[in-house]
């Protein structure tokens, strides 16, 4: 089975279609006067797309047990087809596409049984997806050209006594997104110094700015402190996003004293400096936080 804990839980929605075609006009109307002798075929058979829907995880071996939060089993006639239509709806970490198709294939595989008797011609056709939303599908492209930096500030990687993990992580997991780093620095614990760079990346237009390290709670965590003084207007969301994501995962993540914002049209967000910590950040974080660029500039990525 597939590792999904590295996701976040999104809106998810699928609806997939089965078409039901049967020989003779008498069949269209024994269902639509619910005088089929097996029972009433819409309810019946949308009693069993329910059922199907929920046990998917149960037949298909990869997929991961669901919460479903909502399913709906719509119908159409046109001549001598009956068009199934039925929709999923999660909230979760992976999509309900395949839990749509089971639901269709069951809802026609029940119409069938139902309707042998007095059609000895019924087919099933075209099982497949129509839509699907949520997840990578609703995701914005990366604005291109988008100028990135990333600053790790710690007194023993600037001394080279320890080596970088934590920004290189960044960088390695930003590259995998399509998003290329331009600016790589390593800067001592030290308030000016931080600022100092911080300053100049966003005077070369620079417009987003990773910071990792620093942001813990010793004397020499000064990062915060920092980025603070210098933004322009903060966005909570972000941290506080990144933090909710890490304490699902590792409780001390309440610690963090990370923050974001904007310094003009620059977009800087300060993480911790564990390699573990700036990995959740990036999951967390990554690639809905792009959309912050297409809100500033109206839209226009």
């Amino acid at each position: 089975m597939v590792d999904i804990t590295h996701k976040t839980n999104t809106l998810r929605i699928a609806t997939a279609q089965a078409v039901v075609q049967v020989s003779k006009t008498d069949t269209i109307k024994a269902i639509q006067n619910r005088t089929v002798p097996k029972g009433d075929v819409f309810e019946m058979a949308k009693a069993a797309g329910f059922l199907a829907v929920k046990k998917t995880p149960d037949l298909l071996p990869d997929c991961h047990p669901i919460p479903i939060e909502f399913t709906s089993v719509d119908y159409r006639i046109d001549e001598l087809n009956v068009i199934i239509e039925l929709t999923v709806k999660t909230i979760y970490k992976t999509g309900v596409e395949v839990e749509a198709m089971h639901g269709a294939s069951v809802v026609a595989l029940t119409m069938y049984d139902m309707l042998k008797p007095i059609d000895k011609a019924v087919e099933i056709k075209n099982i497949r997806l129509l839509e699907k939303k949520g997840g990578k599908s609703d995701r914005k492209p990366v604005p291109e050209n988008l100028k990135t930096g990333v600053i790790v500030c710690s007194d023993s990687i600037s001394q080279g006594i320890g080596e970088d993990k934590s920004g290189r992580k960044i960088i390695e997991k930003l590259e995998a997104l399509g998003i290329e780093i331009n600016d790589y620095s390593i800067t001592a614990d030290d308030k000016g110094m931080i600022q100092e760079k911080i300053k100049s990346l966003c005077n070369l237009s620079y417009q987003m700015i990773l910071i990792t390290g620093g942001t813990g709670l010793s004397l020499r965590d000064v990062t915060t402190e920092a980025v603070t003084e210098l933004l322009d207007r903060e966005i909570p969301g972000i941290a506080e996003t990144a933090r909710n994501y890490g304490q699902e995962r590792m409780p001390t993540s309440m610690l963090s004293r990370s923050v974001s914002g904007l310094i003009g049209k620059t977009l800087v967000i300060a993480m911790p400096g564990s390699i573990g910590a700036v990995t959740e950040y990036i999951d967390a974080l990554f690639p809905q936080i792009i959309h912050v660029f297409s809100v500033m500039d109206g839209g226009k990525h």
